[in-house]
């Protein structure tokens, strides 16, 4: 599988390694090596009740841990595993550039100790879908009957299923992120996808060519496909990363496309999912692989999502009835447009999952009429482009949070005609008053979407608990109506 750089247990014995973090991936990766004769060292600036009790866990299996000290070098360093959070620029990363050490990430050692017969990594990545993405991804190729596991930057650590062995899985769904891929400078999946690209975490790239360029890295050295978006218009776009892979011969630049798919696309044809790409004849024959009614929900992004799982599953030889049913039996994770309870004749949606611009202008792309539940931490993130392209479809809007000023600011330059209610509060009681505003405003038939387009953590601990609060918020609503 392209270079394989695989490494065994002698590889490792005595070997001196810095772990960075004391997060999951980081107690995974420490635990792994030391497990094969490493000799582990855990760095982490935090030194609280917690930090220590993972520590002392971590030293019954003989892994050393310094607290409250994430910068200085530990002496003797010879690779330093990274979690995916720390940003290159972090000081720790400094001392080992200097010192001529590399730096890794558990993926980057998750792909050196995969044995000679080693499952492939079917491989999945974009700035918003990457779960869903993966998880159908996983659901078909179970349909298929085949032993699999959604991995990476989900579920189990990577190195934890990788050390299962050889023999216990067929393929694995593996969804990566931009921190992920920057530090895996050797892994080469069998098919890749970049499932879209917007502005994100451009504080930690340093920049949208950076954050680009590490999402493309998903597409080096793989076999079979390198799945793009072909309706995407942003640019650097999914397209242009796929021509500047290193692929091995024969690999197929594959698109998906929510119109008419064209040769060596998979697209959409009256309400039928239909393959171009792996099939006979591709210029003049097409395969059916399920109907959009299939994906749930139907929004037009996850029709994408679908489309995209489909076209790895298809590089990977599943037939076309394992697509259909895996997509049937697919379920998605809450707060994801999820339909909470139709009240007085209007549906309520959450999509607290939507933290940034992108996400929500995908999620406002789906409805025809809607009262925008929005706001929180901008994190650095301008307005003006989502309310511009969603402002037919707003009869309303609410906004709550730190920054929903800006918010504001747009819908006053771009929808001055879009009734706006400013909840000057961020404690979380404001989602209740929230959602009888969008009530106030809605008329039978329109939709209250909360899709914030920011981070949560203004007035929740994540964005599981702004939308627990809203359909909390919903119920309490439609036990008052009448």
């Amino acid at each position: 599988m392209g270079s394989r750089q695989v490494t065994t247990g002698s590889d490792w014995e005595n070997k001196r390694v810095t772990v960075a973090g004391l997060g999951v991936s980081g107690i995974s990766a420490a635990r792994a090596l030391a497990g094969l004769g490493a000799s582990v060292t855990v760095v982490d600036g935090g030194d609280s009740e917690g930090h220590r009790a993972r520590a002392a866990e971590l030293a019954q299996l003989g892994v050393a841990a310094r607290l409250g000290d994430a910068e200085t070098l530990p002496e003797g360093t010879e690779l330093v595993v990274t979690s995916p959070g720390w940003k290159p620029s972090s000081p720790l990363f400094a001392a080992a550039a200097k010192a001529g050490v590399d730096v890794v990430g558990d993926v980057e050692i998750a792909w050196r100790l995969r044995g000679p017969g080693a499952a492939p990594w079917l491989a999945i990545t974009g700035t918003n879908g990457k779960t869903t993405t993966t998880q159908m991804l996983a659901s078909i190729l179970e349909a298929a009957g085949l032993r699999t596991a959604a991995v990476g930057n989900i579920g189990t650590p990577i190195i934890d299923v990788v050390l299962e062995g050889d023999d216990a899985y067929d393929v694995f769904a593996v969804e990566l992120s931009s921190y992920q891929l920057h530090w895996a400078p050797s892994l080469r999946a069998h098919s890749g996808a970049v499932l879209n690209l917007a502005p994100d975490h451009l504080d930690w790239h340093g920049s949208m060519e950076a954050y680009a360029a590490d999402k493309g890295r998903i597409y080096e050295g793989n076999q079979v496909a390198c799945v793009y978006n072909a309706d995407a218009t942003d640019k650097p776009s999914t397209e242009d990363l796929v021509r500047e892979a290193d692929v091995e011969e024969g690999c197929r630049a594959i698109g998906f496309t929510l119109g008419t798919p064209g040769p060596s696309q998979l697209g959409v044809v009256d309400g039928i999912l239909v393959d171009r790409a792996f099939v006979d004849n591709r210029h003049k024959n097409a395969q059916e692989l399920a109907e959009v009614a299939d994906v749930d929900p139907p929004a037009p992004h996850n029709i994408a999502n679908a489309l995209a799982a489909a076209a790895l599953a298809r590089a990977f030889g599943v037939e076309p009835a394992a697509v259909r049913d895996g997509l049937r039996a697919f379920t998605p994770d809450a707060h994801r447009i999820a339909h909470v309870a139709d009240v007085d004749s209007v549906a309520y949606i959450d999509d607290s999952k939507a933290t940034n611009t992108h996400a929500a202008e995908a999620s406002l792309a789906a409805y025809e009429s809607i009262v925008w539940i929005a706001g929180g931490l901008a994190k650095g993130a301008t307005f003006d482009e989502l309310v511009t392209r969603s402002a037919k479809r707003l009869r309303g809007v609410v906004l709550f949070g730190q920054d929903r000023a800006l918010i504001r600011e747009a819908l006053a330059r771009h929808a001055p005609h879009v009734p706006v209610v400013d909840l000057d509060r961020t404690d979380t009681g404001a989602m209740s008053q929230a959602v009888r505003e969008a009530a106030r405003l809605a008329r039978p038939g329109d939709t209250v979407l909360m899709a914030p387009a920011c981070a949560s953590m203004d007035m929740f601990t994540n964005y599981n608990k702004r939308g627990d609060a809203f359909a909390e918020a919903v119920r309490e609503l439609g036990s008052t109506s009448v």
